[in-house]
């Protein structure tokens, strides 16, 4: 028997159940910042009609490293993210802010 669309779960009650775990959320709060990186150059590269080939060319490296910065392959130094700020003709922006205490720290997990 086929499964509906409508019979399937949607991706934000899944992804609240899995974060409910508390190892899971703390492991994707570790890694949210790497990701938020990567899909704001996914993000801008998309927008401006640029392929990973088109962008490494600009950023004077390879179509690899593009690629394998956008699956999340590699951890990127922060000259690299310079180099593809720069090719998109964007400024990069690292800043720190004040950490917001959620539920999870609360209850210690």
């Amino acid at each position: 028997m086929k499964r509906k669309l409508d019979d399937l779960p949607r991706w934000k009650d899944v992804k609240k159940e899995i974060l409910s775990r508390p190892g899971v959320r703390k492991e994707y709060e570790t890694l949210r910042p790497k990701y938020e990186a990567i899909s704001a150059v996914i993000k801008a590269r998309l927008e401006k009609g640029l392929t990973q080939k088109q962008l490494a060319k600009k950023a004077k490296t390879k179509q690899a490293n593009i690629s394998r910065f956008e699956g999340g392959r590699v951890t990127p130094s922060i000259p690299f993210l310079q180099k593809i700020a720069q090719a998109l003709g964007m400024q990069l922006e690292i800043r720190f802010k004040p950490a917001v205490p959620s539920y999870w720290d609360s209850i210690g997990a």
